[in-house]
């Protein structure tokens, strides 16, 4: 299964690049386990911010960020099969469960509770 892992990227670093960059290693530190039990780990920002930059987006929370940060979650999630949601505080990552639920996609607050 190719599953989404959601988790605070932004949230609570005031935009802050070293804080978001330790937030993105938080939601890496899951991806070897995930691929360990046979599934494609992927995370949001790892698409979207490629797409940004090659936009020319420059501040973080900038209309063009905006534009494109939450709509790519939302448009992997039409091709996961089920989201990790990592704990702390996230609007963004409370969103991608909520679509998940809609979709009718397993969402699972552990790595254990993935199954192999």
């Amino acid at each position: 299964m190719m599953i989404l892992i959601a988790g605070p990227y932004r949230s609570g670093t005031d935009d802050n690049p070293e804080k978001m960059a330790a937030n993105l290693a938080r939601l890496e530190e899951a991806a070897w386990p995930l691929f360990e039990k046979g599934h494609v780990p992927m995370i949001g920002e790892w698409v979207a911010l490629p797409i940004w930059t090659r936009a020319g987006g420059q501040t973080v929370g900038d209309e063009l960020y905006e534009h494109i940060l939450h709509p790519t979650a939302r448009r992997l999630l039409h091709h996961c099969h089920g989201v990790l949601r990592l704990p702390g505080a996230s609007k963004g990552a409370d969103n991608d469960v909520a679509i998940a639920r809609e979709r009718g996609i397993p969402v699972w607050f552990s790595i254990d509770e993935v199954p192999s």
